[in-house]
């Protein structure tokens, strides 16, 4: 009897045994399955900065670990972004809105999706896609965000103008839909007009019927950049000594006094804007090139009544406008795709990146947007 117990509490001990290597083997190979599961980026070359300062001082290229593409992320491989004096203010430490260094750089861009998270079922490998509302991280070969920041668009969407679309064109759009009302015959007045944003409002506003007065700085090639504007629609375009006289308005022709002006400059220029306004017209300010202030004059508030509005895309974007921002997005792409709209881009291989950004910082000379390629 003692035998037979004996035997029985082996038998016992022996089947515990089993299961407990049965269970630990099923554990093992759970993790094993998992770890085989598990979806990595591949690795990424990046700029980035560690410090703020000037950008050709404190940015470097380097080489970025692959990380882990998680369930509900979207991993893309970029295929081009611009440098925005926005990404170069970023850089410098002066933006209102930054990330926190170290950080990669860019804040727009597009790419083609290369792998998704097991959760992400709106995007494939291979969809066309652009951060929006854009965001922090554009300027690497390979971008790791949630499914929810990517926004795909029409494959047949030209590179370029996807990595461009979103800061530029949607500014110079919600700044002639915003203000004021516009109808077709009416007219509007900005300077900086040889900018992409400059460029953008031409177009939008003759596809409405409104005519646009365009200022742009003295400089050599003006007469160029005067019949460059004109034909993309300007009605009239001036350098600002152009603009040196009593009377501006004497200088039009049959073009009504503008309701609206847009002034990205400042000081000198931001004045001229105003002198062209009609009696309660509206400047909207978007920019500060010169980094002057803008002066009024005591009778433009008394006697002309005129208002003085600025916007800032960032702020318009986090207004819970995602899917607005991505209608018109695609609105403005249909536009680029059907030759409706366009503007001066220079597009430059990820290794000539420092080169890139010195044209982006005017160390030589004027130079039409520039657009990385990765």
């Amino acid at each position: 009897m003692a035998v037979a117990r004996s035997i029985l509490v082996k038998t016992e001990n022996s089947g515990l045994w089993s299961l407990k290597q049965s269970s630990f083997r099923n554990f093992r190979q759970a993790q094993t399955v998992r770890a085989l599961s598990t979806i990595m980026s591949p690795p990424s070359k990046a700029v980035v900065y560690e410090q703020h300062g000037p950008p050709d001082s404190v940015t470097r290229v380097v080489e970025l670990s692959p990380v882990e593409v998680k369930e509900n992320q979207v991993c893309v491989k970029m295929l081009a972004a611009p440098i925005n004096p926005s990404d170069i203010n970023r850089i410098e430490g002066v933006y209102p809105v930054r990330p926190q260094v170290p950080a990669v750089a860019g804040y727009e861009g597009v790419g083609e999706v290369y792998s998704v998270g097991s959760a992400v079922h709106c995007l494939s490998p291979g969809d066309l896609v652009i951060p929006s509302p854009p965001s922090s991280g554009t300027w690497q070969t390979y971008v790791v965000k949630d499914q929810d920041m990517w926004h795909k668009i029409n494959k047949d969407s030209p590179i370029e103008y996807a990595a461009t679309v979103t800061v530029n064109p949607l500014t110079a759009l919600r700044m002639l839909e915003d203000f004021t009302t516009l109808n077709s015959g009416d007219s509007i007045v900005q300077n900086g007009a040889s900018s992409i944003v400059g460029q953008c409002v031409i177009q939008l506003a003759i596809f409405r019927g409104i005519h646009s007065i365009n200022i742009i700085r003295d400089r050599v090639g003006s007469d160029e950049v005067k019949e460059r504007l004109k034909a993309l629609g300007a009605d009239e375009v001036f350098t600002e000594s152009q603009l040196d006289v009593k009377n501006v308005k004497g200088l039009l022709s049959n073009i009504p006094e503008p309701a609206l002006g847009f002034n990205c400059v400042g000081g000198n220029a931001a004045s001229l804007v105003l002198k062209f306004l009609r009696q309660g017209g509206t400047m909207v300010t978007y920019g500060g090139m010169s980094k002057k202030p803008v002066t009024v004059s005591t009778s433009s508030f008394i006697f002309k009544d005129l208002s003085l509005r600025g916007f800032w895309l960032q702020k318009w974007l986090s207004a819970d406008k995602a899917k607005e921002c991505r209608h018109m997005i695609d609105y403005l792409l249909c536009m680029a795709q059907e030759g409706k709209l366009k503007y001066e881009m220079e597009l430059v291989p990820f290794d000539n990146f420092h080169t890139a950004l010195d044209k982006a910082l005017g160390k030589l000379g004027s130079q039409p947007k520039q657009v990385i390629k990765f």
